[in-house]
């Protein structure tokens, strides 16, 4: 009796698993598109697992302009929807220049050619609508500046991307 207990919830534990783990739309491994907030500008979506990703961020931020983001994103079921899920993950972010955005507008007061540093923590949702190859989503971040000064920040995003 003991063993059929212990199997039962074995089972439970790998289809829950496998329930938990998500998909790109349509399976898809590339995705870009738009984001709107912190940064502004375009973003690019690479899945190298069920539920792990790589993102890219291009635009414009308080943190610079240009500024470039990339995250590594691990997805989680915690809605138990199949359309919406939770992401967290740990990132990187070079900015060279004066930032223009919106939430912290001139608070790093660095040359036109300056380069800054950081590391960002983001957590978000993602939507990924049955039968579409869209997902949006909605993220906030943390960033700590290193270079050329120790500062820090929050970014606010949300967007849409393609996957063709």
């Amino acid at each position: 009796m003991k063993r059929y207990i212990i199997i039962t919830v074995l089972l439970l534990v790998i289809s829950g698993i496998s329930e938990a783990q998500t998909y790109s739309p349509y399976g898809r491994e590339f995705g870009f598109g738009i984001m709107v907030g912190d940064p502004l500008g375009g973003t690019l979506k690479f899945w190298t697992q069920r539920d792990n990703a790589f993102v890219i961020d291009i635009g414009a931020s308080y943190f610079g302009s240009p500024r470039i983001g990339v995250d590594y994103l691990w997805h989680f079921n915690a809605f138990k929807s199949p359309i919406a899920n939770l992401y967290a993950g740990p990132g990187g972010v070079i900015g060279v220049g004066e930032g223009n955005g919106f939430w912290y507008d001139g608070r790093y007061h660095r040359a036109s050619g300056d380069v800054g540093i950081g590391a960002r923590g983001v957590v978000g949702v993602n939507l990924v609508p049955r039968d579409t190859p869209i997902e949006a989503f909605f993220e906030i971040g943390v960033l700590l500046a290193f270079a050329p000064a120790f500062d820090s920040g929050v970014d606010v995003g949300l967007g849409v991307r393609f996957y063709p």
